[in-house]
């Protein structure tokens, strides 16, 4: 179980393509403080360490969704992923 399940329930029942949260609903959704390190843009970020798999990085890939800090540190953005890990695309079958 990863602490940012709570977020990735959250994220996997959205129906927009891309959506901002304040880091106090974000907060909210987890139902704990973010940690100071998540103020840092690669705290969210898969592309500036892809090496890491953040616990917070890997609950956001599995609910479908990019994440990217905003420039002032107040919120972050959650963009669709055109095919999310984990989640594959439904096959036609025959017959």
């Amino acid at each position: 179980m990863n602490d940012y399940d709570p977020l990735r329930d959250y994220l996997t029942k959205q129906t927009r393509s891309e959506f901002v949260l304040s880091v106090e609903e974000i907060e909210d959704i987890l139902g704990f403080a973010l940690p100071r390190t998540s103020q840092r843009a690669s705290w969210w970020e898969t592309a500036r360490s892809p090496q890491v798999d953040a616990p917070q990085r890997i609950a956001v890939s599995e609910g479908g969704y990019i994440a990217t800090r905003l420039a002032d540190g107040k919120g972050v953005r959650f963009k669709r992923q055109a095919n999310p890990r984990g989640l594959r695309r439904p096959t036609k079958q025959s017959g």
